[in-house]
């Protein structure tokens, strides 16, 4: 868009919510070989390998692009590396099929049109519920990335709302589809620990320092920063809490805890079979702030859970990375690449586990397809992903009011405190920005 166009489109979203007015679900199923027409929303690092990922699907048509940003190379200098947002995506939608014939700055355009099958969301954070909330609401399927929401109330509407129109919707916890993690819950599942007792979910530390430039600019595009802002607070503009590093600060997302809690507590989850569930209790501990007043999500931090069965869990940056369970018979650890075990023989590929498989893994991007041209629920629906990050919402609940909080996973409320419900169902946005 030129930017008197962007202007034109921040004079409306101040006259009219974010949200469109409902809409029934024309999901329908596909023929096996039939084309599936795909938006994608937010194009910056991730989003450009996602939409690697899906034209190189034989029954993919990418028909629309948007980012608030026509060009930008993420954390690097201008012209440094590969470049990122609309026009460039633009371009490689081009290169592999025929170009796009929408390429806008304005999600509502790509949600509203009546050509697209299905959105994938890749921005920030704190856009995550109002792409997916529109897109859903104007009949299409979702593929959303993790963590599926910034805050717990955005996650209970995007459930609510797939609930309602029979949505399709896949979290981008892509270690669902990966063989090891597969393997790991496989081995859990089919109780070769005898059990389980305690599980260290370790995720990374969060940002200490300052990871760029703090110094306070005038955004090049003041329309496209103040888009790129959306519902939440416009802070002033620098290069470490923009591109890669916005996460840092909890206007934008939950930093890195809750950027990689959708990943081991995931599987974490899945493994204890509760993803229609989770902990009873939850308490935040050992949580230090970052040394730069740039960023206000943790540097260290610790989340004590309790589960059903009486199953305790940590998930802490002073955990060894990935999904540790143990049990009366040992431990078995799974990370990225790697299936560890105290014995050897669960490891061989002539091991049986059990009755209890998982079957052959599929890519993340082939089931969540599959899904919708099935009408079946894929690996990482709505509510798992919104479940599996939860316990993250109640740790920063529980950082701030400086007590363990007791958890209804029923009801999805806190027990016996309003203070902390409060504050968990919190959700700012700046306006005129809901999600209706």
């Amino acid at each position: 868009m030129h930017h008197a166009t962007r202007r034109q489109f921040i004079s409306s979203a101040c006259a009219a919510s974010a949200a469109a007015v409902a809409a029934p679900s024309w999901g329908r199923a596909v023929a096996a070989n039939e084309r599936l027409t795909l938006g994608f929303v937010g194009l910056g690092e991730r989003g450009m390998h996602l939409l690697g990922q899906f034209l190189a699907e034989p029954d993919v048509q990418v028909v629309a692009v948007c980012d608030v940003e026509e060009q930008h190379y993420r954390e690097r200098e201008w012209g440094t590396g590969r470049a990122l947002g609309r026009l460039p995506a633009s371009e490689r939608v081009q290169q592999a099929s025929s170009a796009p014939s929408l390429v806008t700055a304005d999600f509502r355009e790509v949600c509203g049109r009546d050509d697209i099958d299905a959105v994938v969301v890749a921005t920030p954070d704190h856009w995550h519920a109002l792409c997916t909330l529109e897109a859903i609401r104007g009949g299409k399927d979702v593929y959303c990335e993790k963590p599926v929401t910034h805050r717990f109330a955005e996650g209970r509407a995007i459930c609510r709302a797939v609930d309602e129109h029979e949505a399709i919707f896949q979290t981008g916890s892509q270690q669902r589809s990966w063989p090891e993690f597969r393997r790991a819950v496989e081995l859990i599942r089919n109780g070769v620990l005898g059990g389980v007792t305690q599980i260290e979910v370790g995720l990374p530390p969060g940002y200490e320092n300052a990871m760029g430039p703090t110094e306070v600019l005038e955004p090049a595009d003041a329309v496209a920063y103040d888009l790129w802002c959306g519902p939440a607070a416009k802070l002033p503009y620098m290069r470490a809490r923009h591109h890669r590093w916005w996460r840092g600060h909890s206007a934008f997302g939950g930093g890195v805890l809750m950027d990689w809690i959708g990943h081991h507590n995931d599987i974490a989850h899945w493994s204890l079979d509760l993803n229609e569930s989770g902990p009873l209790r939850v308490t935040a501990e050992g949580w230090t702030a970052a040394a730069t007043e740039v960023y206000d999500t943790p540097h260290h931090y610790t989340i004590q859970c309790e589960y059903p069965g009486g199953v305790t869990s940590t998930i802490s940056d002073a955990n060894e990375l990935g999904t540790k369970w143990i049990g009366p018979e040992g431990w078995i650890h799974v990370t990225r690449g790697r299936l560890t075990a105290s014995d050897d023989r669960w490891l061989s590929k002539d091991f049986s586990a059990g009755p209890w498989q998982l079957g052959p893994a599929e890519s993340h991007v082939r089931n969540f397809l599959n899904g919708v041209k099935q009408r079946q629920a894929c690996v990482a629906p709505a509510d798992v992903g919104h479940r599996s990050i939860t316990p993250g919402h109640l740790g920063y609940v529980s950082q701030a009011v400086g007590r363990s909080l007791a958890w209804n996973a029923e009801t999805q409320r806190i027990v016996d405190d309003s203070e902390a419900q409060q504050l968990l169902e919190r959700n700012p946005y700046r306006g005129p920005w809901q999600i209706g």
